[in-house]
C-alpha cells in the first residue's frame, strides 16, 4: 500500500513538473507577451520576466519592442520636372502597442515596408530634382508623415525616415557638370572684370599723380628695370625718356670765357666779335644769296 502511494505521488510530481515546464515562459526585457486563450486575446500584456500560461489552452506570442531599422529598396520614378531618378531610403520604427501589432495587421514589418516604398514613389513624383538633392530634410518629414498615418492603427510608430541616396542618369550627371562648370567660369570672369576695373581706377589715379611730377615716372621706370634685371635672364632695351631731352633743352646758355658771344648773324658775315653790323643792305648782284642757317648748339647752365 505504501509503495502504491509512493508511486502515485511520484507520478503526480512528475506530471506537475512536466506541466510546469510546459507552462513556464520567459519574456525578455525588450519584448512583451501577448496571450491568446482558446483563440481569444487576453487583455493583460505579459511584462518582461518569468510568466506562466495554461498549456493546451494558451498561446503566447512575443513582440519585439526595439527600434527596427528597415532599408527601403531603391525606387525608380520621374520627378515633377521630368527627370528619371532612383531613390533609396531607410525607415526607423518600433511597436508601441503589441496587441494591435498582432491583431490589426498580419505582418507589420512587411506592411511598413510596402507602405514605405509606396510613399517614396509618391514623394519622388511630387518633388523637383533640386529638392531631392538639397532639401532632403523637408522630404524626410513629409515621407515620415505619409508612412506614420496608416501605421498608427497598426500599433507601430515611425521614429524617422531618411533618404539615403539619389541616383541620376549619366547624361543628367554630365549636364549638371557642364552647368556647374559654366557657372564657375561666369563667376571667374566677373571677378576678373571687377579686378581689371579696380586696377584701371588705381592706374588712372597713379597717372594723374605722375603727370604733375615727370621725374616720378622715371623713378617708376627704374624700379621696373631693377625688378626685371634681378632675374638675370633677360636682355633689357632701355629707351631714353623724352622728358630728359626736354629738360636739357631748357637749360640756360653758359658765358663765354673771352666775352659775350657775337650774334650768329655777325659771325656769318665775318665781322669781329663785339662789332655791330651797320645794317645797310649790300648791293644786289642779280643772283640770290645763300643764307646758311645757324648751327644748333646746346646751352649749358652757368657754373658747370
Amino acid at each position: 500500500m505504501v509503495e502504491e502511494l509512493v508511486a502515485a505521488g511520484a507520478v503526480v510530481v512528475s506530471c506537475g513538473a512536466v506541466y510546469a515546464m510546459a507552462a513556464a515562459r520567459v519574456v525578455k526585457q525588450y519584448e512583451r507577451g501577448v496571450v491568446f486563450r482558446l483563440g481569444r486575446l487576453r487583455s493583460a500584456i505579459r511584462p518582461p520576466g518569468f510568466t506562466m500560461i495554461a498549456p493546451g489552452f494558451d498561446r503566447l506570442r512575443k513582440v519585439n519592442m526595439q527600434i527596427v531599422t528597415m532599408p527601403v529598396p531603391a525606387q525608380e520614378g520621374i520627378t515633377r520636372d521630368n527627370v528619371t531618378v532612383r531613390v533609396d531610403a531607410v525607415v526607423y520604427f518600433k511597436v508601441v502597442d503589441p496587441a494591435e501589432a498582432i491583431i490589426q495587421v498580419e505582418d507589420y514589418r512587411f506592411a511598413v515596408s510596402q507602405m514605405a516604398q509606396t510613399s517614396l514613389r509618391s514623394i519622388i513624383g511630387k518633388s523637383d530634382l533640386d529638392d531631392l538633392l538639397s532639401n532632403r530634410e523637408k522630404l524626410n518629414q513629409g515621407l515620415e508623415l505619409m508612412i506614420d498615418s496608416p501605421a498608427v492603427g497598426w500599433g507601430v510608430h515611425i521614429d524617422r525616415v531618411e533618404i539615403k541616396d539619389v541616383s541620376l542618369p549619366e547624361t543628367m550627371k554630365r549636364s549638371m557638370a557642364r552647368q556647374a562648370e559654366a557657372d564657375r567660369e561666369r563667376r571667374a570672369r566677373v571677378i576678373n572684370a571687377d579686378a581689371e576695373l579696380q586696377a584701371s581706377k588705381k592706374l588712372a589715379q597713379a597717372a594723374e599723380q605722375m603727370s604733375a611730377t615727370p621725374s616720378a615716372l622715371q623713378l617708376r621706370l627704374l624700379q621696373t628695370v631693377m625688378a626685371v634685371a634681378a632675374e638675370k635672364n633677360s636682355t633689357l632695351v632701355l629707351p631714353i625718356p623724352v622728358e630728359l631731352l626736354r629738360f636739357l633743352e631748357r637749360r640756360p646758355e653758359p658765358p663765354h670765357p673771352d666775352g659775350p658771344l657775337a650774334p650768329p648773324e655777325d659771325q656769318a658775315a665775318g665781322l669781329p666779335s663785339g662789332e655791330a653790323s651797320t645794317g645797310a643792305p649790300e648791293p644786289s648782284t642779280g643772283a640770290p644769296e645763300r643764307v646758311e642757317a645757324p648751327e644748333p648748339r646746346l646751352q649749358w647752365p652757368s657754373g658747370s
